[in-house]
């Protein structure tokens, strides 16, 4: 594990491999170590840059103060790719973490190469979705009480709870050790979460991205369903999609064969 000082905080990263550099972004209750699955693979062919965003682990965050946001990691993200000075990246960002890389391409275009948003969280506004409802999202109210249950301690209660609500009930306790420890360890993590107002995807958001981009998730997904990333993709300039069969929302843990197939497929592409 190394560190680079970006905007005053020691970002933690975990860099394996040569080629092509590829920057990865976990998504909610998750760091670097979400992309054990793939980074073999990856890194055979890829110079692979896992990050851990602010207030992840390693830190120990006690969920206190206001540097917890999408506008603070995506200032994060942006000062570490311009630190590496490796000239444009590929970007890829995993649920939450596919959000924060999605204001980066919108932002700072030039950095990159191309970009991929595996299950980008967030909502949809009515510029980009003919149906849309405003009104609270169920799952944020969900996340809410489980924030809620994580900082009066019950942790494993909280998680269950969050854990459940993005993937099916009894999600949590089928999880093997391995992929428990790391929700524990960021626990804290979502009482800024909960308390962020992430901005909702536009049509002219996704409009401004001009590198390809890959949009990549699992065909049983309900909190980033197929329905979502074909309305994204469908705005996007220079877009493709792949879905992952039998996967929920987690197909780089789910299914790692068939995201890395996807993945390679994509980076390896030449741009006409």
């Amino acid at each position: 594990m190394q560190s680079l000082p970006v905007n005053g905080y020691d970002m933690a990263y975990l860099e394996v491999g040569s080629g092509p550099p590829l920057v990865c972004v976990h998504g909610s209750l998750n760091d670097f170590r979400i992309w054990g699955c793939v980074i073999g693979p990856l890194s055979r062919k890829h110079r692979l840059i896992c990050v851990s965003l602010r207030h992840f682990f390693p830190e120990r965050w006690d969920g206190k103060g206001n540097t917890y946001s999408i506008a603070q990691h995506v200032g994060d993200l942006i000062a570490f790719i311009e630190k590496l000075n490796l000239g444009p990246v590929d970007l890829m960002g995993h649920s939450r973490g596919g959000h924060v890389a999605f204001r980066v391409a919108q932002r700072r275009g030039d950095l990159l190469r191309k970009l991929i948003l595996a299950e980008p969280g967030g909502e949809v506004d009515a510029t980009l979705d003919p149906d849309y409802r405003q009104g609270p999202s169920p799952f944020l109210a969900q996340f809410t009480i489980a924030a809620e249950k994580i900082a009066a301690g019950d942790i494993d209660g909280g998680l269950a709870l969050f854990v459940d609500t993005v993937e099916r009930p009894g999600h949590w306790q089928r999880l093997p050790p391995l992929m428990k420890q790391p929700l524990r360890d960021n626990a804290m993590t979502l009482i800024g979460q909960v308390k962020d107002n992430r901005p909702s995807f536009s049509k002219a958001d996704a409009e401004a991205i001009r590198m390809p981009t890959l949009l990549i998730g699992g065909d049983a997904d309900l909190y980033t369903p197929p329905s979502m990333l074909r309305l994204q993709a469908s705005h996007l300039r220079h877009a493709e999609m792949v879905l992952i069969a039998e996967a929920g929302h987690a197909p780089n843990w789910e299914q790692p064969a068939a995201f890395n197939r996807a993945l390679l497929t994509f980076l390896g592409r030449q741009r006409h």
